[in-house]
């Protein structure tokens, strides 16, 4: 078949086209259908199912996540019951507002009883923070240097919350020392206001 032949074909009687060009126009017709298919009905499928993969993988691993938190909620409860508890032992020492004076005099019968001198005992203003009240309390003392590590350690053996800071230790004449320090100690500040 030549170029001739092609240009005589006549379209109102497809019949009688040679098969070859029968073939090729039917395979062309099938090109056209399948991609006016593709492009009106599939494509859209395909999209679909893109969004519909991506939106399971997300769900997957938010599924995994929930289900590992699931499998260790038996062990955050405990742990969280032990933080509970041990936050509850923690505010027990710190003193409420009635116990401040009594922990006051506890501080000052600790040095006494290590054989320091006070030459100051002055309580500062309260320094409110989150859930407590600071109370620093400005000290110096006159001793020798194992009296003080007596007062500190007798400091630290009480049953409320005591720390020590901004120590400073200076000679004095007659062989003693004289501390100054801040011991602050904490009180809570409970919900209803103080």
């Amino acid at each position: 078949m030549n170029m001739q032949e092609l240009n005589e074909l006549d379209f109102s009687n497809i019949g009688d086209w040679p098969a070859i060009v029968k073939v090729l126009l039917i395979l062309i017709l099938c090109g056209l259908v399948g991609t006016g298919w593709y492009f009106l009905y599939t494509e859209d499928q395909y999209k679909e199912l893109a969004r519909v993969e991506k939106e399971e993988k997300e769900l997957r691993l938010d599924f995994e996540g929930k289900q590992a938190k699931a499998a260790n909620l038996e062990a955050y409860r405990a742990q969280l019951a032990e933080m509970e508890e041990s936050f509850g032992a923690m505010l027990r020492q710190l003193p409420n507002r009635t116990e401040v004076a009594d922990l006051l005099v506890d501080v000052s019968q600790t040095g006494l009883a290590a054989g320091l001198e006070f030459e100051l005992f002055q309580p500062q203003p309260e320094v409110p923070k989150d859930f407590y009240a600071e109370l620093p309390i400005k000290i110096r003392v006159v001793g020798k240097y194992h009296e003080f590590g007596e007062f500190v350690s007798g400091l630290a053996a009480l049953p409320r919350i005591v720390t020590v800071h901004n120590v400073g230790i200076k000679p004095r004449e007659g062989g003693n020392l004289v501390l100054e320090a801040t011991a602050r100690t904490y009180r809570y500040i409970d919900e209803a206001g103080g």
